[in-house]
C-alpha cells in the first residue's frame, strides 16, 4: 500500500479475516448448541443483596416444565469468566442436563465486588433450583479452582439442594469453603491434575502428585492410607461416594483438555444419571474452542487489513507515510539493547506487580487488582526503558547518529499541522478499535460466543468495564509509546522488509515470556514444583502474554511502517490491551 491505496493483498486479508470470524463463530455455535438441539441463552438474574448475576443457560431440546431435566451449576475460576466452562457445559448439555454457566461475582457481567457472596455460588444454585425446567432432586455442582470454592459454599448454604459435587483444581476448607469430611460434601469428586500449580494452597502438598498422602485429603475420603486415584470410596446411594481423578495436565489445563473435562463429566454421570448417556471421554467441545480461536485470529487479521482500508480513505490518507531513515543501534550495541528489552520485563514481572498492588489497593480509581498490577509493571518497565533510551541518545551516540524526531518516529511528514495530525491519529486509532469491537458485537449477537482460545479472550465490555478502562488506558499508553520509541527508534538499526521487521519485533516483545514460562514449568512438569513456587497465579497470568505481547509488536511495527510515527500503533495497542484485560479481569471494588 505504498501509494496510499487499499492494496489487493490487504483486501484479500480483509476477506480472510471476515471468513475466519464468521466461519469460526458458526462452527462454535453449531458445537455449543449441539447442532440446534441445545438452546443457549444469555441471562441475568437478581442475586442476594440485589446484585445482578450473569450466566449462560444451556437447555436441551424437549426440556420444559412438564419434562424437567437434571441440572448442573458450572462455575469458573479466578480471573476467568463463564465461557471458560464451555467444555463442561457443552458436554453435559448434549447429555441432557440443563447447565447454568455462571459468572462469579465481580467477573464477566456479574456485579462486583469479586470474592463476595460466596463468589456467587449460592445465588447460582438458588436460581438453578428455581427453574421449573430443572428437577430439584437431581442437581450436580461443578467448579474449577475458585469456582470449586463457590459450589462448595453453595453446598454448605443449601445442604439439601444438590446431589453431588465435582471440584476441579480446587479443595474443601479453603477461602471460605467448608472443611470436608467423609460425609460432606455429598458425593464428592475431585479432579486434581498431576501438575497443578496450586497444590500447596489447596491441599498442603508442595508436589501436586503428593496430595494423595495429605491428612486433609485423606480426611475427606475417610482413608487411613494414601488416597488411590480412580478408586470409588463410599457409596453413591448414601451420599458418601468419593473419587480422585489425576489427569496429566496443569491447573489451567483442567478445562481445556479432554482428560480434565472428561473426568468431571464422568463423575456427574456416575452420581446424577444422564438423560442421554454418552461415554465421558467421547467429546466435541474442542471444536467450539477451535471455532472461537479461528474467530480470534480473524479479529487480529482484521486489525491490519482494516487499518489499511482506513489509511486509504480520504479522512486518514494524510497519515499514510513511510518512516524516515533508521538511525538506531547496530552491531554489538544492538544485541545488548535487544537483550535488555527481552530480559528486563520478565525480571521485574513478579516484583513490580506485587509492589504496585501494595501501593494501590483496589479502589474506585483502580478497582481491578490484577489489572492494576499489570499496569504498574507496564509503567515501571516504561520508565526503565525511557531512562535507558535517554542515556543512549544523550551519551552513547544516538544524537550523533542523527536520531532526530522524524527518524525516531516522534514527528510526522509535513502533511499538515502537528495538532491536526495528532487528532487524525487519535480518530484513526478509535476507528480501528471500533471496527474490531463492532465485529465482536455482531459475532456475539449471531452466535452467542466471543473471540477466545484458552486463557486469551476478547469479550464485549459491560458499561462498568468501559468506565474502568478509562482508568487504565493512560498507564498502558505510556508503556506502548516508550515501547514504540525503543523498537522503531533505538533498535531500528537497518530498514529491511516489513515482514522481517514484524518478526523481529514480535520476538523482541514475546521471547522473554517464553523463557520465563519454560523456567517456571520445566521443574513442575519434571515432577517437582514451579521454579518460583510462590507465584502460581501470576505465572498462569503470564500465559496470555505469549499472545498479547507478540501481537503488540506486530501491530506497533505494522502501523509504524504505514504511518512513519509511533503514535498510531501505541494508541491502538493501548486501547486493545486495556479492552482485553479489563473485560476479562475480576473487579474487586464495588462501583
Amino acid at each position: 500500500m505504498n501509494d496510499g491505496s487499499w492494496s489487493r493483498s490487504s483486501r484479500v486479508v480483509f476477506v480472510v479475516a471476515l471468513v475466519l470470524v464468521f466461519g469460526g463463530g458458526l462452527l462454535a455455535s453449531l458445537v455449543q448448541t449441539a447442532g440446534g438441539r441445545v438452546a443457549v441463552r444469555d441471562i441475568r438474574f437478581v442475586g442476594s443483596g440485589g446484585s445482578v448475576m450473569s450466566a449462560l443457560l444451556f437447555v436441551p431440546r424437549g426440556v420444559d416444565a412438564e419434562h424437567p431435566a437434571p441440572g448442573v451449576l458450572a462455575v469458573h475460576g479466578y480471573i476467568n469468566s463463564r465461557e471458560t466452562q464451555s467444555g463442561y457445559a457443552i458436554e453435559l448439555a448434549r447429555r441432557g442436563y440443563v447447565v447454568l454457566e455462571l459468572d462469579q461475582t465481580g467477573h464477566g457481567y456479574s456485579d462486583p465486588p469479586a470474592l463476595a457472596r460466596g463468589f456467587g455460588g449460592p445465588d447460582g444454585l438458588a436460581y438453578l433450583r428455581s427453574l421449573d425446567i430443572v428437577d430439584p432432586e437431581r442437581i450436580a455442582l461443578e467448579g474449577h479452582s475458585m469456582g470449586g470454592w463457590a459450589v462448595l459454599i453453595a453446598a454448605g448454604v443449601y445442604p439439601d439442594g444438590y446431589s453431588s459435587v465435582v471440584a476441579s483444581g480446587s479443595s474443601t476448607g479453603t477461602y471460605g469453603a467448608p472443611e470436608g469430611t467423609p460425609a460432606w460434601p455429598r458425593n464428592f469428586g475431585l479432579v486434581f491434575s498431576r501438575y497443578d500449580e496450586f497444590s500447596q494452597l489447596m491441599w498442603g502438598a508442595a508436589v501436586p502428585a503428593d496430595i494423595v498422602q495429605t491428612e486433609k485429603l485423606r480426611t475427606v475420603f475417610g482413608a487411613d492410607q494414601a488416597v488411590e486415584p480412580g478408586r470409588l470410596y463410599g457409596a453413591v446411594a448414601d451420599g458418601t461416594a468419593r473419587m480422585l481423578y489425576q489427569p496429566a495436565v496443569t491447573h489451567p489445563g483442567d478445562h481445556i483438555t479432554s482428560a480434565g473435562v472428561g473426568a468431571a463429566v464422568d463423575w456427574i454421570q456416575r452420581t446424577v444419571a444422564a438423560p442421554n448417556p454418552i461415554p465421558p471421554y467421547q467429546q466435541v467441545w474442542m471444536f467450539k474452542e477451535l471455532g472461537t480461536a479461528l474467530a480470534l485470529l480473524g479479529m487480529f487479521l482484521f486489525l491490519f487489513s482494516f487499518s489499511d482500508l482506513l489509511l486509504a480513505s480520504p479522512a486518514f490518507r494524510s497519515l499514510h507515510a513511510g518512516p524516515a531513515a533508521a538511525a538506531g543501534m547496530r552491531g554489538t550495541s544492538w544485541w545488548v539493547g535487544a537483550l535488555i528489552l527481552v530480559a528486563v520485563p520478565v525480571l521485574t514481572y513478579f516484583w513490580l506487580q506485587h509492589r504496585t498492588n501494595a501501593l494501590f489497593p483496589a479502589s474506585a480509581v483502580f478497582p481491578q487488582t490484577i489489572t492494576t498490577g499489570i499496569a504498574g509493571w507496564a509503567v515501571g518497565n516504561g520508565l526503565i526503558a525511557l531512562v535507558l533510551f535517554v542515556v543512549w541518545y544523550a551519551l552513547l551516540g544516538g544524537r550523533r547518529r542523527g536520531a532526530d524526531g522524524a527518524r525516531l518516529g516522534l514527528s510526522w511528514a509535513p502533511r499538515g499541522s502537528r495538532q491536526a495530525q495528532l487528532l487524525k491519529t487519535v480518530a484513526f486509532a478509535l476507528s480501528v478499535l471500533a471496527g474490531a469491537y463492532l465485529l465482536l458485537a455482531l459475532s456475539g449477537w449471531l452466535f452467542t460466543t466471543d473471540f477466545r482460545f484458552w486463557v486469551v479472550a476478547v469479550k464485549l465490555m459491560a458499561p462498568l468495564h468501559l468506565r474502568i478502562a478509562l482508568s487504565y488506558f493512560l498507564p498502558f499508553l505510556f508503556f506502548f509509546l516508550v515501547l514504540g520509541l525503543v523498537l522503531h527508534g533505538q533498535l531500528r538499526g537497518r530498514d529491511g522488509s516489513l515482514a522481517g521487521a514484524m518478526v523481529r519485533n514480535m520476538l523482541l516483545t514475546g521471547l522473554g515470556f517464553v523463557v520465563l514460562l519454560l523456567v517456571q514449568y520445566l521443574p513442575l512438569l519434571g515432577g517437582g514444583t514451579l521454579a518460583n513456587a510462590a507465584e502460581p497465579l501470576l505465572t498462569i497470568v503470564a500465559i496470555q502474554f505469549l499472545v498479547l505481547l507478540p501481537l503488540v509488536g506486530l501491530v506497533s511495527t505494522y502501523l509504524f511502517r504505514r504511518t512513519g510515527s509511533i503514535y498510531a500503533g501505541a494508541l491502538v495497542n493501548a486501547g486493545l490491551v486495556t479492552w482485553i484485560v479489563v473485560a476479562s479481569q475480576a473487579t474487586h471494588f464495588a462501583l
